[in-house]
C-alpha cells in the first residue's frame, strides 16, 4: 500500500510518517519490560488512531495535552499523536508533590491528562482547581504484560487510521517543558518543532552521528529534556530503533543493552556511575554498544575510565531544557584531557560569553554563557516578562557563569542562580527555601549544593531554629516530603546560631559551600 506523506506537516510527528514510507517493517519501538515491538508502521496507525481520538475529544492546534506518565512506548506514542495534531505535549514529572503537579497542570492550562495508572491518586488531587477535563488511564509494565484494558487502548482503538492532517511549521510550539525557576515557581519552556529538527540534527555530531541501523535504550525519564531529546527523538528523526524502559536499575539497563544489543545509550552520571559499579558489568556482553553519552552534570573520570575500559567510546555533552537540549559536546577522545570542560558547540548554536553589560568578554575570562541558534526555545509560556529577561537580541542568557579557552572549549564556573543538579534533577535553592521558611520553627534558612559522589550534588538545607525549638533534621525532612517533592528534600540539614551576610544583608552561600564541603551528613537518605 503507498502511503502519501502531508506536505504541509513539518512536526516531528511528520517523521514517524516518513519512516512507514520508508522503513515500514523496522522495528520502531520495543517494550523494555516485556519485549512487545512496535514497527514503525504499526505506531503510524496507533498514533493516527490517537490523534483522531483526541480530535474527536476536542483537542486541536494549540492545545496542551499533559502527561503525568512512566516511560513506555505507550508515552512516546501520546507524544507523537498530539505533536500531529498540532498540539502540545506538557510532560510532567511524576516525582513532584501533588501540588507542584496541580501548578503545572493550571498554569499550562491543560485540558486532557494522561496518567500513569500507579498514579492515579495524584492525578485525582493534582486536577482538582485545574481545566483538566478529561483524564485517560495510562497502564504500566505490569498490566500490559497482563494484557489488561485501558482507557489508552480504547481511545487508540476508538479512532481512525488515517492520516490526521494538520498545517504545522517549525516555528509551532510542540511541547512546554517546565524548569525550575528563581521565582520559587517553575516556567515552561516553549519548544518548537523546529527546535526539535535541528536538535536531531546537532545530535549528529555526537562522535560518529546516528543511522536507521542503531538501537539505543531510553531509561532516564522521558518528561525530561535529557531522555526526549538527546536519543529518543534523534533515533526517531533516523528511523532507529529505541528500547524504552519503565524505570532504571543498573541490572536491567545492562539485561536490556546485552539483549537488544544496544548500539548507543545515554544517562546521567549517576546512572553511568550505577552501571560501572553493578557486579553484572563484568560478565555482561557489551560488545554491541560502541558510544556512551553522558549529560546532566559532569560525570566523573573514574566512571568514564571504567566504561572506555570495557572498549566504549564516552562522550560528554551539555544542555538545558531550553536548549532542546543539545548545546555542546566532549567527543571521545577529548574528554579525558578536557575533563572539566563541556565541550565544543554544536553545529547549529553560537556561543559566547558576556559581561552584565552584554558585551564579550576576552578569551578565559568568566561571564555568562549565552546562545543562539534554531534550536534554542521561543519562550516561557505566559510570562512575557521572564520571556524577554532570558531572550536579548536574539541571544539565550543562560545563568550559567563561564569561560572559554583559546581552542573554543567552555568551561562552567559557577551557576549564576545557584541551580543545583541532583542525581539528574534541577532543583533551584529558592524552590526549597520558599517551603523551608514556612515551618514555624525557622527563622532563617538558606539552600545550597554540595559535591556528592553518588548524586553529583547533595541538596543541603543550613537552618537558623526559633529559640528552644527542638526540630530535628528527620522531622524537618519529614515535613517538607509532605510539600515539595522527595528529591527536592535536602539531603543534608545544619543547624547554625546565624547565616553569614555581606554588608548589604546578602547571604554568603559561597562561605556555606566551604564550610559544608567535606562536612559529615547529618542525615542519609
Amino acid at each position: 500500500m503507498v502511503r502519501t506523506t502531508t506536505a504541509t506537516d513539518h512536526g516531528f510527528g511528520q517523521w514517524v510518517s516518513i519512516h512507514a514510507l520508508r522503513n515500514p517493517d523496522r522495528v520502531a519501538y520495543v517494550d523494555g519490560n516485556g519485549g512487545a515491538e512496535t514497527t514503525f508502521t504499526q505506531l503510524e496507525e496507533r498514533t493516527n488512531r490517537l490523534a483522531d481520538g483526541l480530535r474527536a475529544k476536542g483537542v486541536g492546534p494549540g492545545d496542551r495535552v499533559a502527561l503525568l506518565c512512566l516511560n513506555s512506548p505507550q508515552m512516546m506514542e501520546i507524544y507523537l499523536a498530539v505533536a500531529k495534531l498540532g498540539a502540545i505535549s506538557v510532560p510532567v514529572n511524576f516525582r513532584l508533590h501533588p501540588e507542584e503537579v496541580r501548578y503545572v497542570l493550571r498554569d499550562s492550562g491543560a485540558s486532557v491528562l494522561f496518567v500513569s495508572s500507579s498514579f492515579a491518586g495524584v492525578a485525582r488531587e493534582a486536577t482538582a482547581g485545574s481545566e483538566v477535563q478529561e483524564v485517560v488511564q495510562v497502564p504500566v509494565a505490569d498490566e500490559r504484560a497482563a494484557g489488561a484494558s485501558s482507557q489508552l487502548e480504547e481511545l487508540i482503538a476508538a479512532g481512525s487510521p488515517e492520516r490526521v492532517v494538520a498545517a504545522i511549521g517549525h516555528d509551532d510550539v510542540c511541547v512546554i517543558m517546565y524548569t525550575s525557576g528563581t521565582t520559587g515557581r517553575p516556567k515552561g519552556a516553549m519548544l518548537t518543532h523546529g527546535n526539535f529538527f535541528y536538535n536531531a540534527i546537532n545530535a549528529m555530531g555526537f562522535d560518529s552521528g546516528l543511522g536507521r541501523t542503531d538501537v539505543t535504550v531510553s531509561a532516564a525519564p522521558l518528561f525530561h529534556i535529557g531522555a526526549l531529546g538527546v536519543h529518543t527523538l534523534p533515533f526517531l528523526f533516523v528511523g532507529a530503533e529505541v528500547v524504552v524502559m519503565e524505570a532504571f536499575t543498573p541490572e536491567q539497563w545492562v539485561e536490556a543493552v546485552e539483549r537488544h544489543r544496544v548500539t548507543k545509550a545515554f544517562l546521567v552520571p549517576a546512572m553511568w556511575a550505577a552501571v560501572a559499579a553493578t557486579p553484572s558489568l563484568a560478565t555482561a556482553d557489551l560488545s554491541s554498544l560502541h558510544v556512551a553519552i553522558s549529560g546532566g552534570a559532569p560525570c566523573p573520570l573514574p566512571v568514564i575510565r571504567a566504561m572506555t575500559e570495557r572498549g566504549i567510546a564516552f562522550t560528554e555533552g551539555f544542555g538545558m531544557t531550553e536548549t532542546s537540549p543539545n548545546v555542546a559536546c566532549l567527543q571521545p577522545e577529548e574528554v579525558i584531557d578536557h575533563a572539566g570542560a563541556v565541550g565544543r558547540p554544536v553545529a547549529f548554536v553560537d556561543a559566547c560569553i558576556l559581561d552584565e553589560d552584554d558585551r564579550e568578554v576576552p578569551v578565559g575570562a568568566t561571564g555568562e554563557l549565552c546562545l543562539r541558534g534554531p534550536s534554542i526555545f521561543v519562550g516561557y509560556w505566559d510570562k512575557p516578562e521572564a520571556t524577554a529577561e532570558a531572550i536579548r537580541d536574539g541571544w539565550f542568557h543562560t545563568g550559567d557563569l563561564a569561560r572559554v579557552d583559546e581552542e573554543g572549549y567552555y568551561t562552567l564556573v559557577d551557576r549564576k542562580k545557584d541551580m543545583i543538579i541532583t542525581g539528574g534533577e534541577n532543583v533551584y535553592p529558592i524552590e526549597v527555601e520558599r517551603v523551608l521558611q514556612e515551618h514555624p520553627d525557622i527563622t532563617e534558612v538558606a539552600v545550597i549544593g554540595v559535591p556528592d559522589e553518588r548524586w553529583g550534588e547533595a541538596i543541603t538545607a543550613v537552618v537558623v531554629l526559633a529559640d528552644g525549638s527542638d526540630l530535628t533534621p528527620d522531622r524537618l525532612r519529614e515535613w517538607a516530603g509532605d510539600r515539595i517533592a522527595r528529591f527536592k528534600v535536602p539531603r543534608h540539614v545544619s543547624v547554625v546560631d546565624a547565616l553569614p551576610r555581606n554588608a548589604t544583608g546578602k547571604v554568603l552561600k559561597r562561605e556555606l559551600r566551604r564550610a559544608e564541603t567535606g562536612a559529615a551528613p547529618s542525615v542519609t537518605r
